[in-house]
């Protein structure tokens, strides 16, 4: 047995949390300093960290190789599942020359760089977070980029940071959702705090993306379309958030946001089009497809939104993990395959070996392995239908997926790694140390709270994850200053969403769908400004919440 010591080292938390950091310096150290390949980064980070949680934290060897054996696994099934699956789907559409007539219709509608990139990775980006979540934002509206004609590295860096606003709703709501069961606050108030704090954020990340793409005056000339997108997502953000609850959010507010867009670039064009330095103006512009043709083209993105919608409803997704209770023929039906295909064992000498060092309850530990409920089995799915809407041979679609799975082998190894890191992190205790230090801040809590929820984002690589972890640290500490609960618990996923983009877990992934491999590096100098920019951002609005705004607080 072990028991989680906050203030293993010398008896002091201050000193615990100081070793306890040691793991996150090193890897933006390894990565940004020292400019180490990502896999590289991921297995020496993971490494510190099981020294350091067995020497510093006295986790028994085996508990800590367990616990880092768990965290791999769950990099692979669901995470590295969906890379693999949403990687290949988009080699399908370019093996098969559609990808020629996806391209053609963007540029139907704008050939303006900067407005495709609010389209593709600010719009159509948040609506498959709000469906599917756990990176196929990024993976997909990335690889969309690149093929578009986008710098993979800007490509993969713009959809990171466009992932911000609809993070805290994304998966049908589930890091909202996540915080009730522990607080016992209602979904629905949470929901409505974090949708007076993100549609902030909203209206300026369209700003933000064009900006970084092309300076300021090039942004104020398309500055009208910016607009529209910033303030119709972030309208829509506030309406659903606050009178229909955590679930639809992202979806209709990337709906809305991609409809107005579209509808607005028919009736206004920017005086002069931005294409990319050395760009040469493709003939294949004054091609005419037809609505069908486009259509077809699309089919992969049209079935795989379908696919993962399905599998965010609630029954249906028990049912695709073998825990529906009701009385529907067709989800029994699938329940029985879904349990057939669903394992559940536990780790070796982690499962209920390790106690929470504040309540000494065991923590349980499963290898999670839902191979039919996985997000990443919806896209294959997809990418199965797919293959015969395109009349793809099987020997070929086999071997493209072969391809695929070759050419991100290490971005996997590196997603492994750094999810292996997070879980001995966590089981050791060392997470909840950082946060304890940060609850020590009295009156200036409300202004550290988003921090708690960036940490938790950047370790775990999940807003769901970090709202889990500190919810009700948030909620204890926030009472006992004097701060509103609700407040603190939205300012956890609102902060959270700002340390998406410098996750490790975010970066493996982004890297593996645009072909960065090995330059893991360059993408992390390129987001880690914004992230403290857009931190610091909402750890001011919180602080102004608590105090002088407090009338938006539910």
């Amino acid at each position: 047995m072990f028991t989680q010591d906050y203030t293993a080292v010398g008896g002091s938390l201050g000193w615990s949390a100081l070793i306890a950091v040691i793991p996150i310096i090193y890897f933006i150290w390894a990565l940004m300093i020292k400019k180490m390949k990502g896999y590289i980064a991921g297995l020496t980070t993971l490494l510190v960290a099981l020294v350091l949680a067995v020497v510093a934290f006295k986790m028994p060897v085996g508990t800590a190789i367990m616990s880092a054996t768990q965290g791999g696994i769950y990099g692979l099934l669901p995470i590295g599942w969906i890379i693999i699956t949403s990687v290949f789907l988009y080699n399908v559409t370019v093996r098969t020359g559609q990808f020629d007539i996806i391209r053609h219709s963007v540029l139907s509608i704008t050939e303006d760089r900067r407005i495709q990139s609010l389209l593709v990775a600010f719009s159509f980006g948040a609506f498959l977070e709000g469906a599917a979540g756990f990176g196929a934002p990024v993976a997909i509206s990335a690889a969309l980029l690149v093929g578009l004609g986008f710098n993979p590295l800007y490509a993969a860096g713009l959809c990171m940071i466009a992932n911000t606003a609809p993070v805290a709703f994304g998966a049908i709501g589930i890091p909202i959702t996540a915080m009730e069961g522990p607080t016992g606050i209602p979904a629905i108030e949470i929901s409505k705090m974090v949708g007076r704090q993100l549609p902030f954020l909203s209206v300026c990340i369209p700003f933000l993306l064009v900006w970084i793409m092309v300076g300021f005056k090039k942004t104020m000339e398309v500055l009208p379309a910016i607009l529209v997108s910033g303030i119709s997502f972030a309208v829509t953000q506030y309406l659903t958030s606050n009178f229909l609850g955590p679930e639809l959010p992202d979806v209709l507010s990337a709906l809305v946001s991609l409809v107005a867009l579209a509808l607005f670039m028919k009736i206004w064009k920017p005086k002069t089009i931005y294409r990319f330095k050395d760009e040469k103006v493709e003939e294949e512009k004054d091609l005419s497809y037809s609505g069908a043709k486009i259509f077809k083209a699309w089919s992969p993105f049209i079935i795989l939104t379908i696919f993962i919608s399905i599998w965010g409803i609630p029954k249906i997704k028990l049912a695709l993990t073998g825990h529906y209770e009701g009385a529907n023929s067709i989800l029994l039906a699938v329940n029985k395959l879904g349990d057939w295909l669903t394992f559940m064992p536990h780790v070796p000498f982690v499962h209920n070996q390790v106690l929470n060092g504040v309540t000494q309850a065991p923590i349980e530990a499963y290898y999670k392995l839902e191979v039919l409920g996985a997000a990443g089995t919806a896209i294959l799915l997809a990418a199965i239908v797919t293959k015969f809407i395109f009349n793809v041979r099987w020997k070929d679609w086999f071997s493209i997926f072969g391809q695929t799975a070759n050419e991100i082998k290490f971005p996997l190894l590196t997603i492994c790694a750094v999810v292996g890191y997070a879980y001995v992190v966590n089981a050791a205790g060392m997470t909840t140390t950082l946060g304890l230090v940060l609850a020590k801040t009295g009156a200036l809590f409300p202004f550290f709270s988003p921090v708690l929820g960036w940490i938790g984002v950047f370790i775990t690589g999940s807003d769901t994850s970090a709202n889990v972890l500190f919810a009700k640290l948030q909620q204890v500490t926030a009472t006992s200053v004097g701060m509103d609960p609700v407040l603190a618990l939205a300012a956890n996923s609102s902060g959270g969403v700002t340390g998406k983009m410098i996750s490790p877990q975010s970066i493996a992934v982004a890297a593996a769908a645009v072909g960065l491999m090995g330059r893991e590096s360059e993408l992390l100098r390129f987001t880690f400004k914004y992230s403290i920019i857009l931190l610091l951002f909402v750890c001011i609005l919180t602080f102004l919440q608590s105090n002088v705004l407090s009338f938006m607080i539910p």
